[in-house]
């Protein structure tokens, strides 16, 4: 282990050196890259500093015992000795960790999309659930939530809506939220007092930034058009609202939720921005999703990742048969709990691919 972080080590020294480069300070894109794989080494950098001096006082220690002769300082040696190899235990257990390589969107912010599925109005009115699930849990961890796309139900709730995730580490924590969500419980139009079952899909995206995708203004075609839905005076009478087509790809972003057309254009942009990323990511997650139950494709928009059931106040996900029975307080944004189940079940995983 020693070996592999003296390996690290001479990278972070390379790296830290060819960032005082001038001809590499000067090409932005390749800075960004080495700032950030200089940030993302760090934390190794450190713990390799602190395992290779708890080697040193082992090696100390042993060499202490082999030579003295006065029995009070050999006590105190073998005492220090065991408890130096207890730490180098643990160490080595939090470094294998750390030498598995990230996931390398995990520091972006996100974009989640929220569509109703199957259920008619069921569906959009759980999709609004779902929103506001999401809503509450990011305000807990001070993320900023903007809201990019909306499509209102018929009796409530969404047929669809888009927000723009920012903070810290923010695809890290959500990314685990993509996939077909299940909802049973007694609709609110339902007289028999019978249980329907109705579905929302999430799609959770790293937000790529302009140095992920180069984008192309001759390659999208601009549309504006009046906003509909709430929105005070402005609506249907500005043609604020936009609409953003990727020609290459054929796809499609709008965005009318600020009274600005600028504003929506900006925040059109980064949507279909981080699509056309999407499309490269989700062949790396079509890998990862073979070996790991965690992680859901994006290319597979049908599995099934989450059951809610009012009936029985329950909440299981299914990739990891986690079941936890809070339902009211799960939906108030309290799904902390869940998504450390599932970062801990993947790392596991990670771990017994990196031994191999």
């Amino acid at each position: 282990m020693l070996e592999k972080l003296e390996t690290i080590n001479q990278r972070y020294l390379e790296i830290s050196e060819q960032m005082n480069d001038p001809e590499i300070m000067s090409d932005m894109k390749r800075y960004i890259k080495l700032s950030k794989d200089l940030k993302d080494l760090q934390p190794v950098i450190e713990a390799y500093k602190k395992y290779a001096n708890i080697i040193a006082n082992i090696s100390h220690a042993k060499e202490v015992l082999n030579n003295e002769k006065d029995e009070d300082f050999r006590a105190m040696a073998k005492e220090e000795l065991n408890a130096l190899i207890e730490e180098k235990d643990k160490m080595e257990d939090d470094i294998r960790f750390m030498l598995i390589p990230a996931d390398p969107n995990d520091g972006k912010n996100a974009i989640i999309e929220i569509r109703a599925g199957t259920g008619g109005d069921e569906a959009s009115i759980f999709a609004g659930d779902l929103y506001r699930m999401y809503v509450k849990y990011c305000e807990a961890r001070k993320w900023k939530v903007e809201l990019v796309d909306v499509t209102e139900g018929t009796v409530g709730g969404y047929k669809e809506v888009i927000i723009n995730v920012s903070g810290e580490n923010v695809y890290s924590q959500m990314k685990y939220e993509s996939g077909v969500h299940r909802v049973q419980r007694v609709p609110q139009t339902e007289t028999q007092g019978r249980v329907h079952t109705s579905a929302a899909s999430v799609v959770v995206l790293p937000e790529a930034e302009e140095f992920d995708v180069e984008l192309k203004t001759s390659d999208i075609r601009k549309d504006t058009y009046c906003a509909s839905g709430p929105g005070g005076q402005s609506v249907n009478t500005t043609y604020s609202a936009i609409r953003l087509t990727h020609i290459p790809t054929g796809i499609v972003v709008t965005c009318q939720d600020q009274k600005s057309q600028m504003k929506n254009y900006d925040k059109a942009l980064v949507v279909l921005r981080s699509r056309i990323y999407e499309l490269e990511y989700k062949k790396h997650l079509e890998e990862m999703s073979k070996t790991r139950k965690t992680m859901v494709s994006t290319g597979d928009r049908s599995a099934k990742v989450r059951t809610y059931n009012y009936p029985q106040s329950r909440v299981t996900d299914h990739r990891i048969n986690f079941t936890m029975y809070n339902l009211p307080t799960y939906m108030d944004g309290d799904i902390q709990e869940l998504i450390d189940a599932l970062q801990l079940a993947e790392n596991a995983e990670r771990l017994k691919e990196a031994i191999g």
